[in-house]
């Protein structure tokens, strides 16, 4: 499960919004692919539909969309938001990580 906190969550809904989607029906598609400086990076999008091997969850009235494979890397994760003048957007707080590069935007186990 990937938690979802309440400030990423207010930034979520807020996206969705200006995108066109809605946020009582429509996903947030959270994954895993090759690449970046630590060898995975993460990978956040809006989605209104499911595929075959998607776990699908609601988290504080966030409803997550994770392709299986993918979840196995971030079970446990926290989505957090950082605004501000140093914020960095959207970070995961992975515990699964054993390294993450400097952008926060990347991992390796």
């Amino acid at each position: 499960m990937i938690k979802v906190s309440d400030t990423a969550k207010k930034k979520v809904i807020e996206l969705m919004t200006d995108d066109g989607f809605d946020a009582t029906t429509d996903f947030v598609r959270v994954g895993v692919k090759s690449g970046g400086c630590s060898g995975l990076s993460y990978d956040l999008t809006f989605d209104k539909s499911t595929q075959e091997n998607d776990k699908i969850f609601e988290e504080n009235s966030v409803k997550i969309v994770v392709d299986k494979k993918s979840f196995l890397y971030l079970v446990g994760t926290t989505l957090e938001y950082s605004g501000g003048l140093n914020g960095k957007g959207f970070v995961f707080n992975n515990p699964n990580a054993n390294r993450t590069c400097g952008c926060g935007e990347s991992f390796s186990l």
